[in-house]
């Protein structure tokens, strides 16, 4: 068994500190600068849902899709909790982002937190970029965040280590980064410790994540690839200027 097996049944402990409210306000304040009147979202790697619930309960209707089928179980029971209006416009798929299709058209396509980076290849942000057009509608945008390349080149990621707990485990994640800039990427060694706070039983878990940055003139090429137009480029959450010191920055791209 891998860590990736239960990722999503520990995956909201180890983010429990994440402020997807607060997220989920600018993704708001995103829509409607960029798409007045939009309501129809397809959320490409949507996790256990956090973020597609609380945009619900905005009036947004989401259709989340996500690879991991646990991450997909986790986001139906979330929903199976939610009031009948809010869940009512929700909807999941377990789908891999790079070839995902539906009939639907939407206004707006999002993809959240970093999870553009683990796509490694030219070939396979290409099909993510191209999923995210094919399902747009006419002057429909794709929204998504990326770790920024001239911010991981000059203050390269080092070692980690985060401890987050609920009322059953006790979970410490060691993050080890090796930048290789040769690959435009960011190969992370975890180590994970899961202690059970009834039995005190520890499980151990390694895992490698391979993690890609990218820089403004190729993501422009991959919406222009896909006939769009860059019209926006700023950090995440602070709406500021990148510069040098900014790690995660948001790209917004028009469908023409």
């Amino acid at each position: 068994m891998t860590f990736l097996d239960e990722y999503a049944k520990y995956y909201d402990v180890l983010y429990n500190d994440k402020d997807y409210a607060s997220e989920a306000r600018f993704i708001q304040t995103l829509l409607d600068r960029y798409v007045p009147g939009a309501k129809a979202v397809l959320e490409l790697g949507c996790g256990t849902g956090i973020h597609a619930a609380l945009l619900a309960e905005k009036g947004f209707s989401i259709h989340g899709v996500d690879i991991s089928s646990s991450m997909i179980e986790k986001a139906q029971e979330r929903r199976k909790a939610l009031r009948s209006e809010v869940s009512d416009r929700l909807k999941y798929s377990q789908d891999d982002m790079r070839s995902f299709t539906t009939e639907n058209k939407y206004d707006a396509v999002i993809s959240l937190f970093h999870v553009i980076n683990y796509l490694n290849s030219n070939e396979d942000l290409r099909d993510a970029f191209n999923t995210a057009r094919a399902h747009l509608r006419s002057q429909g945008m794709f929204i998504f965040d990326s770790w920024y390349g001239p911010t991981v080149l000059n203050n390269p990621p080092v070692v980690r280590v985060k401890r987050k707990e609920n009322e059953d485990v006790v979970i410490t994640r060691i993050s080890e980064p090796e930048l290789r800039p040769d690959e435009n990427c960011v190969v992370v060694d975890y180590t994970i410790f899961i202690k059970d706070k009834k039995t005190k039983a520890i499980k151990e878990f390694k895992e490698k994540h391979r993690m890609r940055y990218l820089f403004m003139p190729e993501v422009k090429q991959f919406f222009e690839d896909q006939d769009m137009k860059i019209i926006a480029a700023r950090e995440w959450m602070t709406d500021r200027e990148p510069g040098i010191d900014t790690f995660g920055v948001y790209f917004v791209g028009k469908a023409e």
